[in-house]
């Protein structure tokens, strides 16, 4: 078959999709991906074919509008018009020529390709890792879980993903026009494949038949760590790992400084893997107890370490479940966001600490988290239970059959 993955946001939203990507074409398929031109050279490392689309959202977000649009997601809007608008509509006349094309159209949400769904029959398969779009009774929205809402209202929250659909109603419209369809249209029901591993999150019961979460995508990364990595692995007790993400933050705290005091206060050593929010790391790279990375293969790495502190993401936290080390999360996405949701199911399974929101922390929480993680035996065991678990899923495959299923 011809598929393609249609997918835009950060690295989390992008490397599933190149993952799943890569075991299709293993597979026999004709494979290509479509998102944003700053993936270019981190698809191409997975030798996947490539369509580059002008929707570039990390840029954006790290603008000073971006950055505004960040601490305070309900002033967006009037970003709209000038920043995401035109970018979708681009996006979106891009998505629907190569659609047409495949036999197979797998796409993220953030993709709004079910905006054409009714054109395409037989052709579209929702593909997300987060389950922020069909509403069950079992869990809240994701993206809106720091609400704390009862139980009983789980279903209606899931109205804030119409509320996001109707707010792109603008370029929805344009593109739409552009290429000859009515403004008008339902969006027809599809089926959908999750990256979640259900031994961590349970799929919901009231799911329809055609809604699957597969387990999570991960792969074995054909980069192996650098000799200077491995070299600070070896020469000391396990270290911490610290990561916030690719994403721009905000913190109140020094983190360098809270980071320097925290190996001092614990006699204990980090790996720090920097990100846009941690930049300034020239006194930390003088440690001796710290290693400052840009990056490095997580399936490789996390083996080595003693435990994680991260900002959430689910690719994170799938990591770290799949090497078995407990960690704490602090999310960057807050109040909106999913990684608070993550936080508190890992929290809740005895996997992790409770998620605390990054930019309202001080040092000393920080630093006592990482004692936490440091001398909570219980959560060490408990996470090698969930890394067993782990071994016994193939979601790639799960998900690859279902996609072969689909339509037959």
């Amino acid at each position: 078959m011809k598929i393609v993955l249609l997918t835009l946001g950060t690295r989390g939203d992008v490397q599933p999709f190149a993952v799943l990507g890569k075991r299709l074409q293993q597979r026999g398929h004709e494979v290509t991906l479509a998102t944003a031109r700053n993936f270019a050279s981190f698809i191409e490392s997975y030798n996947l074919p490539f369509v580059a689309v002008n929707a570039d959202f990390q840029e954006v977000l790290n603008s000073p509008e971006g950055k505004k649009m960040m601490s305070n997601p309900f002033s967006a809007r009037k970003h709209l018009n000038r920043l995401i608008y035109p970018m979708m509509e681009d996006a979106l006349s891009k998505f629907y020529k190569i659609a047409r094309e495949n036999d197979r159209v797998l796409f993220h949400v953030k993709a709004m390709t079910d905006c054409f769904a009714e054109h395409l029959p037989g052709k579209l398969i929702r593909t997300n890792v987060v389950p922020a779009i069909e509403p069950t009774r079992e869990f809240v929205n994701p993206i809106i879980s720091f609400m704390g809402l009862p139980s009983f209202l789980n279903r209606f929250s899931y109205k804030l993903s119409d509320l996001g659909m109707k707010m792109m109603s603008k370029p929805i419209n344009s593109f739409r026009k552009s290429v000859g369809i009515n403004t008008k249209y339902k969006k027809p029901g599809l089926p959908s494949i999750y990256g979640i591993s259900p031994s961590f999150l349970g799929q919901p019961k009231d799911f329809p038949p055609d809604s699957r979460f597969t387990g999570f995508w991960l792969d074995e990364s054909k980069q192996d760590l650098d000799k200077d990595v491995v070299d600070f692995i070896n020469n000391g007790q396990a270290p911490l790992l610290i990561t916030f993400g690719s994403m721009p933050f905000e913190s109140k705290i020094d983190l360098a400084k809270t980071l320097a005091q925290l190996t001092k206060e614990l006699n204990t050593r980090l790996i720090i893997v920097k990100g846009w929010g941690l930049n300034n790391t020239e006194e930390l790279e003088k440690n001796n107890n710290i290693k400052v990375i840009s990056s490095a293969p997580y399936d490789k790495l996390f083996p080595h370490i003693k435990a994680v502190l991260h900002h959430g993401g689910i690719g994170t936290i799938a990591a770290c479940l799949k090497a078995g080390k407990p960690f704490g999360t602090f999310p960057v996405l807050y109040p909106l966001g999913d990684q608070h949701f993550w936080g508190t199911v890992a929290f809740k399974k005895g996997l992790g600490l409770k998620p605390l929101p990054l930019k309202k922390i001080d040092a000393p929480v920080l630093i006592q988290a990482a004692k936490e993680l440091l001398v909570n035996k219980k959560l060490h065991a408990i996470s090698g239970l969930m890394m067993e678990k782990m071994q016994l899923e193939n979601g790639t495959d799960n998900a690859a059959d279902l996609i072969e299923s689909f339509y037959q």
